[in-house]
């Protein structure tokens, strides 16, 4: 868009990656912070505010839009990190509740991965499943048990692998699971 053709990126752009996804993002901090590689900061995600690992700046920004860029909410504390230390086992206890209440509620879903925002007091449940899926009955039982705001997100198997990870064929790790910050469309003649 012309938008983008005009845009001057900032000159602070650091490049993140979210924790539990590898999502990366493009962040700039408040003016005159210097951010370092390894820091673990708090950005505005598309979930909501949560933990990212600053990757490194980024001098050269390639195909990005203006929107692409966010501002970091702050660097992360002691506290946040102790959440999401904490929050790995409650994750872990996660998987089973929901697989109880599936069963409970009788829904064909397999649960991907959760995870709980660091930044707000939010849940996400990423799952995928072969049907539509009503599963507002779901979300209160789990807003019960866990006294947060919860989210389920149905995913394709791009998004599954993307999360999981796994070895390709090459014999390394997954290049959407290691490096890579977004999935390029497929086109029905490429597939």
């Amino acid at each position: 868009s012309e938008e983008s053709k005009s845009f001057v990126f900032p000159s602070n752009l650091y490049k993140v990656k979210l924790v539990y996804s590898f999502e990366g993002i493009y962040v700039t901090p408040p003016e005159g912070k210097k951010l370092n590689a390894g820091e673990s900061v708090i950005v505005p995600t598309r979930y909501g505010l949560d933990l990212a690992l600053v990757m490194g700046e980024s001098k050269v920004p390639v195909g990005i839009k203006p929107s692409d860029v966010v501002q970091i909410e702050r660097v992360a504390t002691e506290e946040d990190l102790e959440k999401a230390e904490k929050y790995k086992q409650t994750e872990k206890d996660a998987f089973n509740t929901f697989r109880e209440k599936v069963s409970q509620h009788h829904l064909d879903m397999k649960l991907v991965a959760v995870h709980f925002l660091v930044g707000e007091p939010k849940a996400l449940f990423f799952f995928s499943s072969d049907n539509r899926v009503d599963f507002r009955e779901l979300v209160k039982d789990l807003a019960a048990v866990f006294k947060t705001r919860i989210e389920l997100r149905q995913i394709g198997v791009r998004d599954e692998t993307k999360i999981l990870g796994g070895i390709g064929i090459c014999g390394r790790p997954l290049c959407c699971h290691t490096f890579l910050a977004d999935f390029a469309p497929v086109s029905i003649k490429m597939a």
